[in-house]
């Protein structure tokens, strides 16, 4: 089996703290992964993004993403509430859902897993931890695992 490099994976964050947005933004930055990163605000934004609506009608302006990275506490519609309608959607379901999130309680690592979430890590407290867990997330997501292609599945 050969050596695998980095995939061109969108990667869309759903995420309501501008602070931590950039924090990720600059995480992916250090660790030297160049995928394209798209955001959101909210769990509204996110679903009109997956489906293209309004000022995410374009496609090329928004792509499909090859994988979420996703907060459980946004305004409008919660990441919990998001995970279900994506996960629920014949068309938007194999795209994997990372939930990264400040919530440590059990029930939310627990119903998050039965809404059909692939991975949920809590977020790192320095800059230095949220590096290596990008790295981590790269490593796994982008080398390792094999995707879906988002070109199949476009609309």
């Amino acid at each position: 089996m050969s050596a695998k490099t980095n995939k061109s994976v969108t990667i869309l964050i759903a995420d309501d703290d501008e602070e931590d947005r950039m924090l990720l933004k600059d995480a992916f930055e250090e660790s030297h992964l160049l995928n394209e990163i798209y955001f959101v605000d909210d769990g509204e934004e996110l679903t009109d993004y997956l489906h293209r609506k309004g000022q995410y009608k374009n496609p090329l302006l928004s792509p499909r993403p090859g994988m979420i990275l996703l907060d459980l506490n946004m305004p409008k519609k919660d990441g919990r509430e998001a995970l279900r309608e994506i996960k629920a959607n014949p068309e938007l379901k194999t795209i994997p859902i990372i939930v990264l999130t400040t919530s440590r309680a059990e029930e939310d690592i627990i119903r998050s897993y039965d809404l059909g979430v692939n991975s949920f890590i809590t977020k790192p407290v320095t800059f230095k931890s949220l590096i290596e867990v990008v790295q981590m997330l790269g490593r796994y997501w982008l080398e390792i695992v094999e995707l879906p292609d988002t070109k199949q599945n476009k609309e």
